[in-house]
């Protein structure tokens, strides 16, 4: 199947290579040179992924990227001239996938895509070593009480309850603790997490992972500092807590 791509950039010459990369791959691409016109695109013909542009005439990228979250889970991969870390972990707390750094190789755009859609192709086969069934509950129907503390996770129905309540998770947070919950007690460098859910042929920045771990304990209302759910263990990484 056909990946459609949305490329944003207000250089005419970046959208220009990387739609000749891309298309080269297979992919459908499209193009915005703002970001107004970018929603009002992806509104029409939504897209599969999107190369952001983080710095826009009209609307900040960020901007564009919030708003693109309140309507769809599309992967998003930004792309910025900005240096500072805090605008890569703000992206990433906004439910950015990853995030490329300009000037930049338009190989290593579309080597960063191909990860991101595998690990999109995963998720949708379920293949992530996540076995089927609620974890967090003996016996029952989701949704019956737990054996033991914790979330429960569906992976069917890509639900969770915690604390009796329905939990909200980007497609990519569900899939790091489902991953986790999959062992409890087993602890995760951040290359392991990596490889579980992101991909082996991820190579981008490792700290994602702790973006995204950060997310996910604020979606769950777990504590870092005394956390019931996801544990951390100094100078190696992650453990999932519950049942451990």
């Amino acid at each position: 199947m056909t990946t459609r791509i949305l490329v944003v950039d207000d250089e005419p010459g970046i959208r220009a290579v990387l739609r000749e990369y891309l298309g080269a791959d297979g992919h459908e691409v499209m193009e915005a040179g703002t970001g107004g016109e970018a929603l009002r695109l992806f509104e029409q013909t939504p897209a599969d992924l999107v190369l952001l542009d983080v710095g826009l005439p009209d609307i900040d990228g960020l901007e564009v990227l919030r708003l693109l979250r309140q309507r769809s889970e599309v992967h998003v991969i930004l792309v910025t001239a900005r240096v500072e870390e805090v605008d890569k972990l703000v992206g990433l707390q906004m439910g950015a996938d990853d995030y490329i750094t300009k000037p930049f190789s338009p190989r290593e755009v579309a080597a960063r895509v191909k990860t991101v859609m595998r690990r999109s192709l995963r998720q949708a086969q379920g293949s992530y070593g996540v076995s089927p069934g609620p974890y967090g509950a003996s016996q029952g129907a989701f949704g019956a009480p737990a054996a033991q503390p914790g979330p429960r996770i569906d992976p069917e129905r890509r639900e969770v309850i915690h604390r009796g309540a329905a939990v909200e998770l980007s497609a990519l947070e569900f899939d790091l603790l489902a991953a986790m919950a999959a062992s409890p007690g087993r602890v995760w460098s951040r290359r392991q997490v990596l490889e579980a859910v992101w991909g082996g042929d991820f190579f981008g920045d490792e700290r994602v992972v702790d973006v995204h771990i950060r997310n996910l304990r604020k979606a769950l209302g777990d504590d870092a500092t005394h956390p019931e759910v996801i544990g951390t263990v100094r100078g190696v990484g992650y453990k999932y807590l519950p049942g451990s």
